[in-house]
């Protein structure tokens, strides 16, 4: 784990700081109404509930904004691994896949169990100067803990030397 992630974690994990982040540098996720519920080196939560600014013509919440809250999952994890590491790491999407099962009409979660490849990804691109690619998973599920969607991210991670 990199040395500078429980720094970058007591930011996530603090309501205000999290959005001067959020506004800072995803002001798109901040007006959709993301919010971290959890984040620790291996899991990251995010959940988003469905209003009259994040909505479809359906009546249900819009597709990409599913798909944002699950990148934000994924993404916190690299994001996390990567922050005021040296050498600086990039970080990428670079592919991403999707399933929808649900309607989304309250309150959704996002959750990524992979911090563990993520971290090693990092890693392995730092050791090697290759750049490495990992696909992560994030499920969303609503309050009655149904599947509303499944995305898979797949992230680019380079160390820039």
């Amino acid at each position: 784990m990199n040395a500078h992630f429980p720094r970058f974690q007591k930011i996530i994990n603090n309501r205000m700081k999290f959005g001067f982040f959020l506004l800072k540098k995803l002001p798109a996720a901040w007006i959709a109404g993301l919010r971290m519920q959890r984040f620790e080196a291996e899991i990251a939560e995010v959940t988003v509930t469905y209003r009259w600014l994040n909505q479809n013509p359906f009546k249900s919440m819009y597709f990409a904004v599913q798909a944002m809250a699950a990148e934000m999952s994924t993404g916190m994890l690299a994001f996390g691994q990567i922050y005021q590491r040296d050498p600086s790491v990039s970080m990428l999407v670079v592919g991403m896949e999707a399933k929808y099962h649900k309607k989304a009409v309250d309150k959704i979660t996002f959750t990524c169990c992979d911090g563990v490849q993520i971290a090693e990804a990092i890693e392995d691109a730092i050791k090697s100067g290759e750049g490495q690619t990992r696909k992560c998973y994030s499920v969303g599920r609503n309050v009655a803990g149904d599947i509303v969607s499944e995305f898979w991210f797949t992230w680019s991670y380079k160390a820039k030397v």
